[in-house]
């Protein structure tokens, strides 16, 4: 396993509250959070920041190697759990970080398998065989009415409430998350981003993209071609290769 990241202010914003940590567990075993604050510059960073070192420290400590799938499962719904927690014990005892939160993709591939944890809508791709797999569903308004057949989406890419999402780490004191599994063979990318990169592109868009690059190449590539068409928001990718 080899794991990329890199993050970017955009062109656009004074501040960057998207927060990435990324790591190796052993030659099979990787790990990769993302997070995605929101609540102003201060509310923000301390949101996404606070959550994915909770959610990373927790992982790190309490990763064993013989874990079975369960136990993996358990692992990483516990750690997004205690950072859903802290995000929201913070934002109750500041008044200035009051309603902040945080999206998050947290990603462990282990023995060709991925396990998935999200909430919010920062996305996970699966790149295979050429092709380009969301393996992530947004929570949000427009993803909501794409999934009722009122929206199309690239309907839905451009329409005004893209950026309200129905969940949040740290907004409450509980948490639902998603999560799930996949395949995971060598040649093959796991892609997680913010919507300051998947909010420029389709799907096919995107795994053109991916395609012709890997690795810090494709990092780098993929958040150029972001402020390339606008840089309106952060920037910031994850890629975990198999």
């Amino acid at each position: 396993m080899r794991v990329y990241s890199g993050s970017d202010i955009g062109l656009m914003r004074n501040s960057n509250q998207d927060y990435c940590k990324t790591g190796i567990f052993s030659d099979d075993a990787a790990w990769a959070v993302v997070c995605d604050g929101m609540g102003g510059a201060n509310g923000g960073c301390t949101a996404s920041s606070l959550a994915a070192e909770t959610i990373s420290g927790i992982l790190t400590e309490k990763y064993r190697s013989d874990m079975t799938s369960i136990q993996i499962r358990e692992l990483m719904e516990n750690a997004v759990r205690e950072g859903n927690k802290r995000v929201y014990e913070a934002s109750c005892d500041d008044p200035s970080l009051h309603g902040m939160g945080t999206t998050v993709v947290c990603a462990v591939a282990l023995e060709n398998k991925l396990h998935i944890v999200h909430a919010g809508d920062s996305r996970a791709y699966l790149f295979e065989n050429g092709n380009l797999r969301r393996i992530t569903t947004d929570h949000s308004i427009v993803q909501e009415l794409v999934n009722a057949g009122q929206l199309t989406e690239e309907q839905a890419m451009n329409h005004p409430n893209r950026n309200i999402i129905t969940r949040a780490l740290g907004i409450r004191p509980s948490l639902a998350t998603d999560y799930n599994t996949e395949d995971f063979w060598p040649g093959e990318q796991l892609i997680i981003c913010t919507d300051g990169l998947s909010g420029y592109f389709s799907d096919e868009s995107l795994c053109k993209l991916v395609r012709s690059s890997g690795g810090n190449e494709l990092v780098n590539k993929l958040i150029e071609a972001a402020k390339a068409h606008g840089g309106s928001d952060n920037i910031t990718v994850a890629v975990i290769a198999c």
